[in-house]
């Protein structure tokens, strides 16, 4: 069994705060309930090269509580996330979750949380991605997640999302 380092809890100012953060902007061809079905299905992100799962570990349905594992690419660390914010409100088509990891399976994360928002666009719908960390002082997590590779892991993810959006029937 791998080993798992406990990580320290998050609240949604930490998205303002962190030392280390990336942001995903874009829209999607999709309606915003669409791209929420997407985003919250289980083994989603299944689109993304830099992802190798992601599985829900509470039974649906999901909101504030709900955990899932996640298992990154080489050099990444797997995760145990828990989730803190879960709003829906279909009738407007705004959406919105947020998670911190409990655990990692790579050391030198001290916070890592991420916060998703949808929103309706005059097209489809707009996605905001918020990630955040904070590091401990180990130069192997500084390299990972807070270099070059993590910013090419990110567009990936960002390249991935739009590309796999792009297949889907558009709908209202």
């Amino acid at each position: 069994m791998a080993r798992s380092y406990p990580l320290e809890d998050i609240d949604l100012d930490f998205f303002d705060t962190a030392p280390i953060t990336y942001r995903i902007d874009v829209n999607l061809p999709v309606s915003p309930r669409r791209a929420w079905a997407e985003l919250t299905r289980q083994n989603t992100l299944d689109w993304c090269r830099a992802i190798k799962s992601i599985e829900f570990t509470s039974p649906p349905p999901y909101g504030v509580g709900t955990t899932r594992k996640a298992s990154l690419g080489p050099g990444f660390a797997g995760l145990s996330e828990h989730f803190f914010v879960w709003d829906t409100d279909e009738t407007t088509g705004n959406y919105r979750n947020a998670f911190h990891a409990v655990t990692a399976s790579t050391p030198g994360l001290r916070r890592f949380g991420e916060l998703t928002e949808i929103r309706p666009a005059d097209v489809g719908c707009r996605l905001i991605w918020l990630f955040a960390l904070e590091l401990a002082t180990s130069a192997k997590a500084v390299n990972a997640f807070s270099g070059p590779t993590a910013s090419t892991v990110f567009k990936t993810v960002e390249t991935d999302t739009i590309r796999h959006f792009a297949t889907l029937a558009p709908q209202t």
